[in-house]
């Protein structure tokens, strides 16, 4: 009996060594699995900053562009526009030399083509 005794014991420790180690070898496993987790929610909160970041980068980027054309368009609105030019006033300045004599007809015809635009 005293050996069925030991036997007992030896089979109820060794099970119960046995569990332990199976409880053990789970947590353990759990702990990869929730690290893993935890690892890749880490991976994907940095890829989101980092295109985030990038997103950031082309709104200035497109900011600037925008600011630079606002900038250029005034400047071009802001340039007086050439001075109209009185065309009787210039051929009536063009007769009065030509009846003075300052100028002949090629002159006053050449001026006044040039008056025209012709």
């Amino acid at each position: 009996m005293r050996a069925a005794a030991t036997t007992a014991v030896v089979v109820g420790t060794a099970g119960a060594v046995s569990g332990h180690q199976q409880q053990k070898a789970a947590g353990q496993q759990q702990q990869a699995a929730a690290a893993a987790q935890n690892q890749a929610e880490l991976d994907a909160m940095h890829a989101q900053q980092a295109a985030q970041a990038q997103q950031a980068q082309v709104d200035a980027q497109v900011q600037a562009a925008l600011a630079a054309q606002s900038a250029a368009a005034p400047a071009a609105a802001a340039e007086p526009p050439a001075p109209a030019v009185d065309l009787t006033a210039e051929l009536q300045k063009l007769a009065a030399l030509k009846e003075q004599g300052l100028i002949d007809d090629a002159e006053f015809s050449a001026m006044k083509a040039k008056v025209l635009g012709i």
